[in-house]
């Protein structure tokens, strides 16, 4: 069992680098938010199934309350990145005139 744990959070790691990555690489405000949503999206995703087989094991019991944080998480992080894209837009029109 912590086998699949270790593997759950490696994994969730990895994307996140790689989304951290790709805030770092890319140009503008538009390109750079995306990278980031995905992985934060699935990188805490798999950290917290990762997390819950790990405590599960441990404790010989099974562990949820990962899930009220993963679902908050899992909602909040594109609608805020939305949000701050919509406000991107509406500064950007602003300052070209439109």
């Amino acid at each position: 069992m912590t086998t699949v744990a270790v593997l759950l959070v490696f994994t969730g790691a990895v994307f996140a680098f790689i989304g951290s990555l790709g805030l770092v690489r890319l140009g503008t405000f538009f390109e750079r938010s995306h990278p980031p949503t995905m992985g934060s999206t699935l990188a805490a995703t798999l950290i917290l199934a990762g997390s819950m087989v790990y405590f599960s094991a441990i404790e010989s019991r099974l562990v949820l309350h990962e899930l009220l944080i993963g679902a908050l998480m899992i909602l909040n992080t594109p609608v805020t990145y939305t949000l701050l894209g919509r406000a991107a837009l509406r500064r950007e029109s602003a300052d070209s005139g439109d």
